[in-house]
């Protein structure tokens, strides 16, 4: 065999005798499975983003009715989603006839799942290690560079569907699909060179099937910028326009001894102020009650019997939207009782592990240092009195199916017991600069130190933290690199990897630990996907 003198060939080359002697020492198994992992890690981010996307569409439509105006930005879904959807379908298609031959039929399986061409049913690409279908299809019959036009033009339609002003700004926000500055600053305009050969040719169906999920992954990434795009144009996420009324009673208990008084705050939700709303007026029962400058009005009686009471509130406002005069009645009911009780978990009525749980107990009619509280039940919990007089539960185990925790209150001459669930701390949401995943810039990538756990709408003052996770980055062209990470910070070695990122890198994290308060063990809380920009 004669030496070649084309340099590229020559490197091919010696990556085959590289390959050869790692064959030899028997780690291409190894980095086969890379490729393979990063693949489906991949087919895992596409379904979700496609998940995430479907919700957007009944948002959008339902924004563009506020205003006639806005009815063109709900007409530029469909085209944007068939677009995404026919580019999505060609690049799978690609990827089965890679797979089907290369030695395998990919079929309608589960993800993961083959069949020979014998119809013997493997998890494994018998031709994952086969360059010469890769470089046929999509180097010499033009495979490849069909799909690059077919990426462009996907790209020009996206951005046809924009408002011209917002283009620019906007393409600058989606990804770069496809990037020819690696190969022509490589190979200039040498002849024989193009985009395709220096993707693809020679390379392995194992390692281009991530190549071609990740263009997957673009497309599906870019249908999301716009649908987003789409529903801050509506008004869906910001700029809200108020043009629905309802008037609300907000009283201070519901349930009065006899004696006492009632009293709550009236007022139209959505309303600003009274400097805003300059024609609201409120009244109850026919009564004109007076507004405050924030645009709240208070009624108060005196429960004078026992019983159920009704009350009658009545408002009117003008709609911004519309400038009509619009008018509310609504009907509210409290009870006036005698003695009684009262057993409130502060928070919810669940009781957490880990955690102090605050309870409110009170007794109408009896001096809370005649009160006595227990607790009982299952969850191993116990009960403590705070120096204001609300009390604190702390537990120890999960309540099983159809039993409680119960708080017991006794006074003289009454009792009562109240049953509550205990449950974990829920599942923190990893994060990374604030973000979950997506695309970010390289240096605010580098700028963080690790992963931090976010307990998003959990009302408790709790702190859980990350246990450990795997890093792996990919970049273009390279093998997977991955740090086993312990704690959330990142160690020396993940340190390295990420101050590697540039454009065009993905990096996973992968099997994300997290320890909150009153774990015994370290829970999955995820994986986390980020393209370098």
């Amino acid at each position: 065999m004669s030496i070649p003198k084309e340099p590229r060939q020559l490197m091919i080359n010696i990556m085959y005798l590289v390959l050869t002697a790692m064959l030899a020492l028997n780690v291409s198994a190894e980095i086969f499975n890379a490729f393979k992992v990063v693949d489906k890690g991949l087919k895992k981010s596409n379904e979700a983003m496609e998940e995430a996307n479907s919700a957007l569409p009944d948002l959008i439509r339902d924004g563009a009715k506020k205003k006639s105006t806005l009815e063109v930005y709900a007409t530029r879904i469909n085209p944007a989603r068939d677009a995404a959807k026919e580019m999505s379908e060609k690049i799978d298609d690609l990827i089965d006839k890679l797979i089907d031959e290369s030695g395998n039929i990919n079929g309608k399986h589960d993800d993961g799942d083959y069949m020979f061409k014998d119809g013997k049913k493997t998890t494994t690409l018998r031709g994952k290690k086969n360059t010469d279908v890769t470089t046929r299809l999509l180097v010499k019959e033009g495979g490849g560079e069909k799909l690059k036009q077919e990426l462009l033009d996907f790209h020009q339609t996206i951005l046809a569907l924009v408002d011209e002003e917002d283009r620019e700004s906007f393409d600058n926000e989606i990804p770069e699909i496809i990037d020819d500055s690696a190969w022509k600053e490589k190979y200039g305009n040498k002849k024989g060179y193009n985009w395709s050969k220096y993707n693809f040719s020679h390379m392995p169906v194992q390692a281009v099937l991530p190549i071609l999920r990740k263009f997957q992954n673009d497309v599906i990434s870019s249908e999301s910028s716009f649908l987003n795009y789409l529903a801050n144009k509506v008004g869906t996420t910001t700029d809200l326009v108020i043009d629905k009324f309802t008037v609300v009673s907000a009283p201070e208990k519901t349930y009065v001894i006899k004696g006492e008084q009632f009293k709550t705050e009236v007022f139209l939700t959505a309303s600003a102020s009274k400097e805003s709303n300059t024609d609201l007026t409120l009244s109850v029962n026919g009564r004109p009650l007076t507004v405050d400058e924030n645009g709240v009005a208070t009624f108060s009686q005196t429960a004078s019997s026992v019983g159920k009471k009704t009350y009658t509130v009545e408002g009117s406002i003008k709609n911004p939207v519309t400038d009509e005069m619009q008018q509310f009645k609504k009907t509210y009911e409290y009870e006036v009782g005698e003695r009684s009780a009262t057993i409130s978990a502060s928070k919810m009525n669940v009781f957490y592990i880990g955690v102090p749980n605050p309870v409110e107990v009170s007794v109408a009619g009896v001096a809370s240092n005649k009160v006595n509280v227990s607790m009982e039940g299952a969850g191993g919990g116990t009960i403590k009195k705070n120096s204001d007089g609300t009390f604190v539960v702390n537990v120890t185990s999960p309540t099983p199916r159809g039993q409680f925790a119960k708080v017991k209150v006794s006074a003289e001459g009454f009792s009562a017991t109240k049953d509550f669930r205990v449950k974990r701390i829920p599942s923190p949401i990893p994060t990374l600069s604030k973000k979950r995943g997506g695309s970010m810039p390289s240096g605010t990538f580098k700028a963080q130190g690790g992963i931090l756990p976010v307990l998003e709408g959990f009302d408790f003052d709790a702190k859980c933290d990350i246990a450990g996770f795997r890093l792996v980055r990919v970049a273009k062209r390279q093998d997977p690199e991955i740090s086993v990470n312990s704690g959330g910070r990142y160690t020396a070695d993940s340190k390295r990897l990420v101050s590697k990122a540039v454009a065009g890198d993905r990096y996973f994290f992968e099997n994300i630990k997290s320890r909150c308060p009153g774990d015994k063990a370290a829970r999955d809380i995820g994986t986390m996907t980020f393209i370098i920009k």
